[in-house]
């Protein structure tokens, strides 16, 4: 009875062992350097003027509040 089951571990082994060796040698992704993304948390932005959503002009200046402003930068496929 134990040579059998032995056996039938060996042989579910053989079975999943393929699988087991290709996913620990996958091929690592290479690691992004999110300094060279844009703008990073605290950095300062240069000056801008751009419309918003209603048409009106809108600089860096005219948003700053008393403690600054927080800039979020979204990416869209219907650019």
């Amino acid at each position: 009875m134990k040579a059998v089951l032995a056996l039938a571990a060996i042989a579910c082994w053989s079975l999943l062992a393929p699988g087991f060796a290709a996913a620990q040698t996958a091929p690592v992704p290479d690691r992004i350097d999110v300094s060279k993304l844009g703008p990073q948390v605290g950095e300062r932005v240069p000056d801008f003027s751009l419309p918003d959503q209603n048409g009106r002009t809108q600089t860096l200046q005219s948003i700053m509040g008393r403690r600054g402003a927080m800039l979020v930068f979204m990416r869209s496929a219907d650019w």
